[in-house]
């Protein structure tokens, strides 16, 4: 394996370019419409253009990557659910029940799942073109319990890490959403956050999957108690390996390899918003390529998109994950493209322009 320490992020460089900006912006200011009047749709066609280094941008062949991993935190309580349920929503998401699996199925995403760290082997299947699929590539069954040391080794984060990119190379498209699960793994959004942003455990710890006040708080002495054992871990990946999940770990290569290809990446909500955390840390030029689709319902969320600049798309109050926000928000890009594409201008259509 390869040594945290020999991880190099691909390079990812600034696709600012004013001349192509204006071009684009030129285009939205003079369809048939009063200026500026599709708001934020018109932002979202100008950012989808510039990342694709067009002033006709097309979304070709999206995949929906949903990254899966167990964690040795879950035994301490910090969900109200039993790590049985990542074994099992795996095989829900591959029958196509799962809230991501009829999304994905109804926007023509194609659904890929990663068994990243998942604690119980889970076979792969044969399916139809289309269907659901699943890449093992799981590096342990479940990280250890971050409460009492690291969750990961450095070479098992940098093996994650460089899963996720080789996963995203063999993809085609030019469109990634990403989704994750694991149950446990707000547990690990909250402690990334607080560890590379230094926000107090308080202010980012939420419900999860739905614990109550008491559950809340012995969920916040868990992770006080993992923040304090792993105290040294302060760089991003050295925190990533510390705190994280092989499904983040696996979401974040996926991130930069993604971003180096100039793809759309579509964030979903709060760990997914870790995996973007934590590349933007590495290159921050990964920000440029990112749509964060909504704001989720989650405690930290909020406080992690304005670590990023973020100003998501949707206010749902969703917190399920599994990338279902990503697909809710994706008919806005293909709206955006549209608009861009078939809208008339006022010289098209003979339609007079605004008096002075």
């Amino acid at each position: 394996m390869q040594s945290l320490a020999q991880f190099t992020a691909p390079a990812i460089a600034d696709i600012t370019d004013a001349r192509l900006t204006a071009r684009l912006q030129h285009l939205l200011d003079n369809k048939t419409k009063p200026l500026g009047s599709l708001g934020r749709l018109e932002a979202l066609a100008l950012r989808i253009g510039q990342v694709l280094g067009t002033e006709a941008p097309a979304l070709v062949q999206p995949q929906m990557l949903v990254c899966a991993g167990d964690h040795g935190l879950a035994a301490k309580g910090v969900s109200a659910f039993p790590s049985d349920v990542t074994w099992q929503m795996v095989e829900n998401f591959l029958a196509g029940g799962a809230a991501v699996s009829v999304l994905a199925r109804q926007h023509g995403l194609q659904l890929t799942v990663v068994d990243c760290g998942v604690a119980r082997s889970i076979a792969v299947r044969d399916t139809a073109p289309g269907a659901p699929r699943l890449l093992v590539r799981n590096v342990a069954p479940g990280t250890q319990d971050a409460s009492t040391g690291p969750a990961m080794a450095p070479e098992q984060c940098a093996q994650a890490l460089l899963n996720g990119m080789e996963v995203v190379r063999a993809m085609p498209g030019n469109a990634l959403l990403l989704g994750e699960m694991g149950i446990g793994n707000t547990s690990v959004a909250s402690l990334l956050l607080a560890r590379l942003a230094g926000l107090p455990l308080a202010e980012v710890t939420g419900a999860g999957t739905g614990l109550d006040a008491a559950g809340i708080e012995r969920k916040r002495a868990v992770l006080q108690l993992a923040l304090d054992v792993n105290a040294s871990a302060t760089s991003p990946l050295e925190a990533l390996a510390a705190l994280g999940g092989y499904e983040v770990a696996t979401l974040v290569g996926s991130v930069l390899q993604a971003a180096a290809e100039r793809r759309v990446i579509v964030v979903d909500g709060f760990i997914t918003s870790a995996a973007v955390l934590v590349a933007s840390r590495l290159q921050p030029h990964v920000l440029q390529r990112c749509v964060f689709a909504h704001r989720s319902g989650e405690r930290g969320h909020t406080l992690m998109l304005a670590q990023m600049q973020a100003e998501p798309l949707l206010d749902l109050g969703l917190r399920l994950g599994e990338g279902s926000g990503a697909a809710l928000a994706w008919p806005l890009l293909q709206s955006a493209c549209a608009v861009l594409a078939e809208m008339a201008s006022f010289e098209s259509a003979g339609v007079a322009t605004q008096t002075a």
